[in-house]
C-alpha cells in the first residue's frame, strides 16, 4: 500500500469551498481505498488530507482522471500553500485490508 499525509492551507475564508470540491468525486477514483479530508481545528484555514492507495502507481494514474484534473484546476486558485506532505506505507487499520 502507499500512503500520503499533507496539510494544505486555503485562502482565508476558503477553506469549505477547497473541501467542497476535494471531496466531489472520490469515490471514483480506481486503487484508491481511503480519501478523508478532515478541517484542522487549530488553524481554520487549513485542511488535512489523508490517502491510502493500492500502490503509488494508482495514486499517479487517479492524476490523469478527468475529474481529479476538474478538481485541481477549480481548488488551485483557493490554496494558500502546503505545510506538510508525507508519504507513507499502510500496514492496514480499521477500515483497511491488511497488506
Amino acid at each position: 500500500m502507499y500512503g500520503l499525509i499533507g496539510r494544505m492551507r486555503a485562502i482565508p475564508g476558503q477553506r469549505a469551498a477547497l473541501a467542497s470540491i476535494l471531496l466531489e468525486g472520490t469515490a471514483a477514483m480506481p486503487g484508491c481505498l481511503t480519501y478523508v479530508i478532515a478541517e484542522d481545528p487549530a488553524d481554520e484555514d487549513a485542511l488535512w488530507v489523508t490517502e491510502v492507495w493500492d500502490s503509488a502507481a494508482s495514486h499517479q494514474g487517479s492524476l490523469a482522471l478527468p475529474a481529479v484534473k476538474d478538481a485541481i484546476a477549480r481548488g488551485r486558485p483557493l490554496i494558500a500553500g502546503f505545510d506538510s506532505r508525507t508519504e507513507t506505507r499502510p500496514l492496514g487499520g480499521h477500515g483497511l485490508a491488511t497488506a
